[in-house]
């Protein structure tokens, strides 16, 4: 009886507590003043694909809600619909959410301005409203917002001056009408915009109106502050050149001897490491590869991170991997591409700390419970696709990944896609065709002319995102879904067989339970049939790719493959089998090849 009524105790507490917390939040009329907001933003969207459906303006609290998160007191603290082809405006009604942290809006159709009530969310730390359509200038009041640590307004139609922002990353690149002061003569976005932006507007609009007795002592506090500055200025830049010949380390390029500088990378310590990791336990370990082990850590101000410990650290294979990965990321800066904390070097270890992505692999969920669904799978495609895609045509030099995979496909905690792992990539200069190496890369995804001649270019990053694609709607690896049907020699030869035969279901995951749509399952085979096909040239850029996965120039690409298919066959050209045996051959080459996660 006392454990009874001691369990009674407890329960009438936490319901006790939840009604306070809702409470707190109902209007006079008793209604949650979160769950009337959210009904606003969901009433001013359009939404395709009902992920907004059960936002139901009955509820009591919103916090069952998908895409809605809450904190352990039922308050509304994230939202987040990427990639869900919303259209329609952003309802100010969002400005009513004072707990929101986290607002993540990108890769949408949003149009129309920027509410100005964003300015009134308090603790927001992360917004991100790329990728849209949004239009006008960007409202001031978000120059309020004291919590806001990373906002991301980029590839939208905004324009007019920037205000100073408060957070410590922002980007506003891909708006053409955007400039930095708006005192520009032209306002036009001619020259491009950076990162972040150094303001300075509050000095000059200080100094009007100042009464002329003050001029002497102005213009000798300027003249005092002139001399301090280049005191200053002398001072920084030895500093500056010490560190730099601190930072710098190992040859990119042994004929041009390149320098790697890892600007403002965080450098661990490697006791800093061992701690956070429990001394590499091996409880912590979140995968193993080719060339090092992943652990899961904390850092000591409690940031979640995955670290990786490069096998054989002071070896050259392990060097050249380590200032490739620092290198690429270095360079690339995107939101489907793994970011870099930082790193670590001594004389005998060598290890990179990145953000820990607590989906894992899309390699290690396709096999996990409860199966992605079809859309996070389609969505999967396409962020993957458009790392590829930045990669390939707007990084400059641009880079060739060469180990595209599901293993390499990261997901973070709303399973958007980061193309991680660049131990193998590539620097390739926009004129430079292909370049030829050792082949390096993993069986079942290695194109056909790499394997043969040691030749990768971006096709090459084309062929194993078209195997990648397969994977995504099989749910097995590459070398184990042919095997699956008991089917002996080309796998690309069966799934274009079946294709033709239009037996498509037999390729789809069982675990889907027929909940998916056919018509874009024939939609993303034709995609992954074009991306591996056997000649590079015949190949679409990545470009293309994310077009025709976003529905825009599919129909008409097949139909011109499938007569250049017609013309080979009537010209009598060797068959695919052969072209693609090499491809799926248990050869001793291949079964030696199995771990080519090498060096360059």
């Amino acid at each position: 009886m006392a454990i009874r009524r001691e369990k009674t105790v407890l329960c009438c507490a936490a319901l006790f507590s939840f009604w306070i917390s809702a409470s707190a939040l109902l209007s006079p009329k008793g209604v949650n003043y979160e769950v009337q907001a959210l009904i606003g933003i969901k009433a001013a969207i359009k939404d395709p694909h009902g992920v907004l459906s059960n936002w139901d303006a009955d509820a009591v609290d919103p916090c069952s809600w998908t895409m809605v998160t809450c904190s352990p007191d039922y308050l509304v603290i994230g939202l987040g619909t990427p990639s869900q082809n919303l259209s329609g405006t952003l309802s100010p009604s969002i400005g009513n959410l004072t707990n929101l942290q986290i607002v993540l809006l990108q890769n949408n159709n949003l149009t129309g301005p920027l509410p100005s009530e964003l300015g009134k969310l308090p603790k927001l730390k992360t917004l991100d409203l790329s990728d849209n359509f949004f239009t006008g200038e960007i409202p001031s009041s978000i120059s309020n917002l004291k919590s806001l640590e990373y906002l991301d307004l980029s590839f939208n139609n905004l324009s007019g001056p920037v205000p100073r922002f408060l957070a410590k990353t922002f980007n506003v690149l891909g708006n053409p009408m955007i400039c930095a002061t708006g005192t520009e003569q032209d306002c036009n976005g001619t020259t491009p915009m950076p990162l972040s932006l150094p303001f300075n507007n509050a000095q000059n609009s200080q100094s009007a109106g100042r009464p002329k007795s003050h001029k002497v002592a102005l213009a000798f506090g300027s003249s005092l502050g002139c001399i301090s500055l280049l005191i200053l200025g002398f001072g920084f830049l030895l500093w500056w050149r010490q560190r730099q010949n601190q930072q710098i380390f190992l040859d990119i390029n042994e004929q041009h001897r390149e320098e790697v500088c890892l600007g403002n990378l965080r450098r661990f310590q490697f006791r800093e490491l061992q701690i956070a990791t429990k001394n590499f336990s091996s409880k912590n370990i979140l995968g193993k590869g080719g060339f090092g082990i992943v652990y899961k850590g904390y850092l000591q101000d409690g940031t979640l991170v995955a670290v990786k410990r490069l096998k054989d650290g002071n070896a050259a294979g392990g060097e050249i991997q380590f200032q490739t990965e620092v290198e690429m990321i270095s360079l690339a800066v995107h939101r489907n591409l793994l970011r870099l904390y930082g790193f670590c070097m001594t004389t005998t270890e060598r290890l990179l700390v990145y953000p820990y992505m607590s989906n894992g692999s899309v390699a290690s969920r396709l096999k996990a419970k409860p199966a992605l669904d079809w859309g996070t799978r389609k969505r999967i495609a396409l962020g993957a696709g458009r790392g590829l895609l930045y990669l390939h045509e707007q990084c400059d030099p641009k880079i060739i990944h060469r180990d595209v995979k599901a293993a390499n496909i990261l997901l973070d905690d709303y399973c958007e896609a980061v193309v991680g792992d660049f131990g193998l990539a590539k620097l390739l200069d926009h004129q430079d065709s292909h370049v030829t190496t050792a082949v390096r890369g993993t069986v079942g995804h290695i194109a056909p002319e790499y394997l043969s001649t040691g030749q990768s270019s971006e096709k090459t990053d084309v062929f194993g995102f078209g195997i990648l694609l397969l994977e995504l709607i099989t749910g097995q690896r590459a070398l184990e879904f042919g095997k699956a049907a008991n089917q002996k020699g080309a796998m690309l030869d069966w799934v274009k067989k079946i294709h033709q035969e239009k037996k498509l279901d037999m390729l789809v995951d069982k675990d889907l339970k027929n909940e998916y749509d056919r018509i874009e399952l024939e939609e993303i085979v034709q995609v992954a049939l074009l991306c591996t096909q056997y000649l590079p040239s015949n190949r679409p850029k990545m470009s293309e790719v994310v077009r025709m996965l976003e529905g825009d120039g599919l129909a008409e690409k097949w139909e011109a493959s499938q007569r250049a298919e017609a013309n080979r066959c009537r010209a009598n050209e060797f068959s695919s089998s052969e072209r693609y045996s090499d491809l799926t051959d248990d050869s001793s080459l291949l079964v030696q090849a199995m771990e080519l996660s090498g060096p360059r």
